[in-house]
């Protein structure tokens, strides 16, 4: 080896070593993930906008309290299952993952289920069939399908998060103003006062009744829409 040969070899080990880039974590609530968590309310909300869920928005939203305890669940089932499917999207068999999902879901629906049973007979009773229900609901398969399958764990339980709670934001108003005006309660109180049903006031029947609840559902689109026109054509 000749003197260059040598210069350059001790420089080679001379040098200090390339740098690696280290990707940079994302935070837990990054503005990404704040998104996926807020969208739902609103621009993607799950029953106004994709128009999914309706069948319960009409059953369990004459009174509060039963819509508030059927948020809950559904919030609770939509947000573990993403979160479980998430951890398990790189070994479910693509042939097997909606049976998968419905195992899933169905565990999470049960522990509800049962829960309510134990410590809310009342509102079990309420609720009726509609706690199973959620098994089927569009809003947890599509979750499923849609985000949790080709995502993280941690955005998956925010997106089901958000879409429980955007699901639960349409009950929780439906419910109010079926409650309030068709029996003149909330979560069961009488708050509209005696004298104004001296003064001839009278409850609005139509308001229990499941129609009531498309009538509700109805003005809130057409209000949405009319505040965001990029809404109109998205169902």
């Amino acid at each position: 080896m000749n003197e260059e040969e040598e210069l350059t070899t001790l420089r080679e080990e001379a040098a200090p070593p390339l740098a690696v880039p280290v990707k940079k974590k994302e935070a837990l609530f990054s503005k990404k993930n704040i998104q996926t968590l807020r969208d739902p309310l609103d621009d993607t909300n799950p029953v106004t906008v994709q128009v999914l869920g309706i069948c319960s928005a009409l059953a369990v939203t004459v009174q509060v309290k039963p819509a508030l305890i059927m948020t809950l669940g559904v919030i609770f089932v939509v947000a573990f299952s993403n979160l479980i499917i998430s951890l398990l999207r790189r070994t479910i068999p693509n042939r097997i993952r909606i049976i998968v999902q419905l195992i899933v879901v169905a565990l999470l629906v049960t522990i509800v289920d049962q829960l309510l049973k134990a410590f809310m007979f009342d509102i079990s009773k309420k609720l009726s069939v509609f706690v199973g229900l959620i098994i089927t609901n569009c809003i947890v398969m599509g979750r499923l399908e849609a985000f949790a399958l080709g995502q993280k764990p941690w955005p998956s339980f925010l997106d089901g998060v958000g879409n429980g709670l955007g699901y639960g934001l349409i009950l929780i108003m439906v419910a109010f103003f079926r409650e309030l005006f068709g029996a003149g309660t909330l979560f069961g109180y009488k708050v509209i006062p005696q004298w104004v049903y001296d003064m001839g006031y009278v409850n609005n029947g139509l308001m229990v009744l499941p129609p009531a609840a498309l009538f509700v559902i109805g003005i809130y689109i057409w209000w949405q829409r009319s505040r965001k026109p990029k809404l109109v054509n998205v169902s």
